[in-house]
């Protein structure tokens, strides 16, 4: 069968663009379906190019330019360093996952100076926020840290309850995500699921400051 040059061109368009890869093979007795006239450059030219391409880039603007230890921001704090008045209270909500980004840990950090400022202060984690309260975070093992920070969280609440500060620990929250009761943190509180609407309560009549984290 004779195939001219438009039909066999009309079969390799056809071919690369829609047929599947076995109608592909089919269509190659009619003829080479990729151009041989665009010779590409060998690799090892394109890897040089890309490694000369690398120190020239670097070379255009050096850095770093300051060493370390430079002061390159001021250091005015704005607002007076507030201290807690007497029975006044600092109540935290984290529903955030652990290490998926910063807001559990630095909920924590705050919640933790206010408690030396003074403040009665209490973290309450609902939700997946509950996972931060176990004591099983770890790898190869327990408490070991697989990679450098994985015992932030943990060893921050640690710190924060013996300090005096108050942890609670949404049992439903624990529940959704696998987690055992069993494996929480030394002193960290279980609560009912119906506490976390009524712990916002009490804290609001205290007139505690209440700062709420959420993570979606």
């Amino acid at each position: 069968m004779h195939v001219s040059q438009s039909e066999r061109t009309d079969i390799e368009v056809y071919a690369r663009a829609v047929a599947p890869q076995h109608l592909i093979s089919a269509f190659r007795p009619f003829g080479r379906l990729h151009p041989t006239n665009n010779q590409e450059s060998p690799v090892t030219d394109i890897e040089t190019t890309i490694a000369e391409n690398i120190q020239k880039s670097l070379g255009e603007i050096p850095h770093p330019v300051l060493p370390k230890g430079s002061n390159i921001y001021g250091s005015t704090k704005i607002f007076p360093d507030y201290k807690a008045e007497d029975g006044e209270s600092y109540f935290t909500l984290v529903h955030g996952i652990a290490h998926e980004s910063s807001v559990s840990f630095v909920a924590v950090l705050q919640a933790t100076r206010a408690l030396r400022k003074g403040f009665e202060s209490a973290i309450y984690f609902y939700g997946p926020g509950a996972l931060n309260c176990l004591a099983t975070r770890g790898f190869p093992t327990t408490g070991d840290n697989g990679f450098p920070g994985e015992q932030n969280i943990n060893d921050a609440l640690a710190t924060f309850i013996a300090e005096g500060g108050t942890v609670f620990a949404c049992r439903f929250g624990l529940a959704l995500h696998g987690g055992r009761e069993e494996d929480l943190i030394e002193g960290v509180v279980p609560a009912h699921p119906l506490d976390v609407q009524d712990a916002i309560i009490h804290y609001s009549r205290k007139g505690a400051i209440i700062n709420s984290t959420y993570m979606v």
